[in-house]
């Protein structure tokens, strides 16, 4: 892993370090009070997406969006933040990270005021869509700081499991938070939750954070956003029409196009003496073994991570309060694999780290695809959220580790650009396959609702029907798992393949 960092002075971002006499110096109190400070908007990511998820039927009422427009509200914040990741972490490269973060902090401010009194759908939907750009712009800034900021290798990987950390804590108190003020108060309450965040982070930013920038950016190449953008959003489209929709022509379209503007935009950076994204870093055993481990891993976790939610809910009746808390051990589970992780690499190699998390995963998913039951359920996700989480710490800090200082920006982006696309694979395949099985089990006669979703077939207010669907939903639930496995056992010998050789952390070798 790359060692070597540049200044940590806000006042010099380009200058050689004129006050640790060695780049791997450990940090002091003034690195671990900016981590504090970055991990807040971190943390606020992952908690708007479950108040969100609450809010919906209040807002759906108030508003009363049309189902395309309901779609759009829930789906364009990780729609967006996907696409532009990686032009937000390499314009932090350039223009410097904190001020980029701090660009991000305000527009994310400034948009969810927008979101919470939005007067109509199409202005949250306008609102949600600047909170998931602003949102890209936060995510790789911090990691970048990270990698900056902390020059050891063990503090890096113990400040990016922190960071790993506080994505589980957003997901863990963002249902209760959302539940109390939902209590108490109207939809738009929820997005307010930013304001307080972001204004800590906007005043403490320029005292406890370095400023960095590459101090050889060169020309930014407009056209190369432009093909980038042109590439990315019809894929992260056609993925989430997939989980949606299934396979049709619209979805066979975007991947064609999105795949067809990719290939322009790659042989444009080839031709580039200073790409958009260094397509070298892929050149590194461990950038790319990082990059196909997030993306696979977080195939197999969202995999089932979406459906037991909705089947503590729709198959065993619980209320989202109970459903919530049935949840928290997962949380849980992923908080304390990310905490764990670093200390286990200090002793073992990445390699052997990330393949003894998947192997324990293992053991949740097959309870997930053998037996049925609330405490099974909550039991095996607390299981597989623990096995994955050493993917996340390991698989970020390799990503970011391998790249040298004036990339570590990009890189971090470019990590972040698998994760997420590797949490809308997981609801896109294995969601399809749910939903394939889940329909096997309705009777053809049955009414078209009940063969669209479980819901449709509460509504439809048949016992005998309703207790079919939850079966087939169950089944469906088993499926899912069954193809989860699979995709952690793929991951598991890419990781052995390719990230092999990658020595421990604490050897800094």
């Amino acid at each position: 892993m790359t060692a070597t960092r540049a200044s940590e002075s806000p006042e010099s971002p380009e200058s050689t370090t004129p006050e640790s006499p060695a780049p791997a110096a450990g940090a002091g109190a003034r690195q671990w009070l900016g981590l504090a400070v970055l991990l807040l908007p971190v943390t606020l990511m992952t908690a708007d997406l479950g108040v969100l998820w609450l809010a919906t039927p209040y807002l759906a009422a108030d508003l009363r969006p049309s189902g395309a427009q309901l779609l759009w509200i829930t789906d364009i914040y990780g729609f967006l933040t996907a696409s532009t990741l990686v032009i937000m972490g390499t314009l932090g490269d350039r223009l410097g990270r904190r001020r980029l973060l701090m660009a991000g902090s305000a527009g994310f401010l400034l948009a969810s005021l927008l979101a919470a009194y939005a007067p109509n759908a199409g202005t949250l939907i306008a609102a949600r869509a600047l909170l998931g750009v602003a949102g890209a712009a936060v995510l790789p800034s911090t990691l970048a700081l990270i990698s900056h900021m902390f020059t050891d290798a063990r503090q890096r990987a113990t400040a990016i499991a922190m960071w790993v950390t506080a994505l589980s804590v957003g997901l863990a108190i963002g249902p209760i938070v959302g539940g109390v003020l939902l209590a108490s108060w109207w939809w738009g309450s929820v997005f307010l939750i930013g304001l307080p965040v972001m204004l800590i982070a906007l005043g403490t930013a320029p005292v406890l954070l370095p400023e960095y920038r590459d101090p050889r950016p060169g020309r930014l190449d407009l056209a190369s956003v432009a093909l980038f953008l042109l590439g990315v959003l019809p894929l992260v489209y056609g993925v989430k029409s997939l989980a949606a929709h299934g396979p049709t022509a619209e979805t066979g379209a975007a991947f064609a196009a999105g795949l067809a503007f990719t290939v322009l935009f790659v042989r444009r950076q080839n031709r580039l003496a200073t790409p958009l994204l260094d397509l070298r870093l892929f050149r590194n055993r461990a950038f790319t073994g990082a990059l196909l481990t997030l993306l696979l891993g977080m195939t197999a976790l969202n995999g089932v991570e979406y459906l037991v939610p909705q089947y503590l809910q729709a198959v065993a009746g619980l209320s989202p309060l109970e459903a919530g808390l049935w949840l928290l051990p997962g949380a849980a589970g992923l908080i304390a694999g990310s905490q764990l992780t670093p200390l286990l690499a200090r002793r073992f190699r990445p390699a052997y780290v990330l393949v003894g998390g998947l192997l324990v995963s293992l053991t949740g998913y097959a309870a997930l695809a053998l037996a049925s039951g609330v405490a099974v359920a909550a039991a095996g996700l607390t299981v597989i959220m623990f096995g994955a989480a050493p993917i996340s710490v390991l698989g970020t800090a390799l990503a970011v580790g391998a790249a040298p200082p004036e990339k570590a920006g990009a890189a971090a982006a470019t990590g972040q650009t698998a994760y997420d696309l590797g949490l809308a694979l997981g609801i896109a395949v294995t969601g399809s396959v749910a939903v394939a099985v889940y329909r096997s089990g309705i009777p053809g006669d049955a009414p078209p609702a009940a063969r669209e979703s479980l819901g449709g077939a509460a509504a439809v207010a048949d016992e005998g029907l309703l207790a079919t669907a939850r079966e087939a939903f169950t089944t469906a639930v088993q499926s899912a798992s069954a193809l989860s496995a699979g995709f952690a056992l793929v991951t598991a010998v890419l990781v052995v393949a390719l990230l092999r050789k990658v020595p421990r952390i604490a050897s800094g070798e």
